[in-house]
């Protein structure tokens, strides 16, 4: 593992409640001050962390910036992912979201066909539901662990759309009479490939440009169109 990258986890391994001293980061990276103040300095000038004086400060967003160069820099996603917590990245998405004027809900617990599911996040912004997954790692992120967890994640879209109407006052779009939902797969990097079946692989660092070209896109990608009236709920499938 080159230099830069253990520095990089030092570092995100002691922010993680804060604010830390910059004399720590050589300690903890075994490598020598001199070194360690390089790359900090580094790291600062790329807009990655913040040195004031004898401190590091980085914020939320940095941190996974830095877990993105990290992974840059040949470390393994499973290893930098062991200094992230998972709150952090999911919280990243609905800020972003948030930014935009979407209302979010995360985790929802929801049944339909018999079955138990849970979406990580749901952004909402009449007339659209995103419908977000959340892998800020995966095991083996190849081809086939991609292509799986989007047709997971469409399989629980279709479930959460053709159930819509009963969720309707427990969800964000209040009488929303056309909704329009769209799975789409949120990752720490970028993958082999950016659609599986028209269904969007996002990696986090692209999101805000994946959220600006959302509305003229939404109906060229997966998604399920549903119209509620009094008379019923209706399911369109794309």
């Amino acid at each position: 593992m080159r230099i830069q990258g253990e520095i990089i986890l030092s570092v995100l391994k002691l922010t993680k409640n804060g604010v830390i001293q910059r004399n720590l980061v050589a300690g903890t990276a075994h490598t020598p001050t001199a070194t360690a103040d390089e790359v900090l300095v580094t790291l600062s000038e790329k807009d990655l962390i913040k040195l004031k004086g004898k401190l590091v400060e980085v914020t939320p967003g940095q941190r996974l910036q830095l877990a993105v160069e990290a992974i840059m820099q040949g470390v393994d996603i499973e290893h930098v992912s062991r200094f992230l917590e998972w709150k952090e990245f999911e919280n990243m998405a609905a800020t972003a979201f948030e930014i935009n004027r979407y209302i979010t809900r995360r985790n929802f617990h929801f049944k339909a066909h018999s079955k138990r599911w849970e979406m990580d996040l749901l952004a909402c912004k009449q007339p659209l539901m995103v419908c977000v997954d959340c892998k800020h790692w995966q095991h083996g992120w190849g081809r086939a662990s991609i292509a799986k967890a989007a047709e997971t994640q469409v399989e629980r879209t279709r479930a959460l759309a053709s159930s819509l109407e009963i969720f309707s006052e427990k969800l964000c779009f209040g009488r929303w009479t056309k909704t329009t939902l769209i799975p789409i797969v949120l990752a720490l990097v970028p993958s082999a490939f950016k659609f599986h079946n028209g269904t969007p692989i996002v990696p986090i660092l692209q999101l805000q440009s994946f959220i600006n070209e959302l509305p003229t896109r939404a109906f060229s990608l997966t998604h399920f169109s549903t119209i509620m009236k009094e008379t019923g709920h209706k399911l369109t499938e794309f």
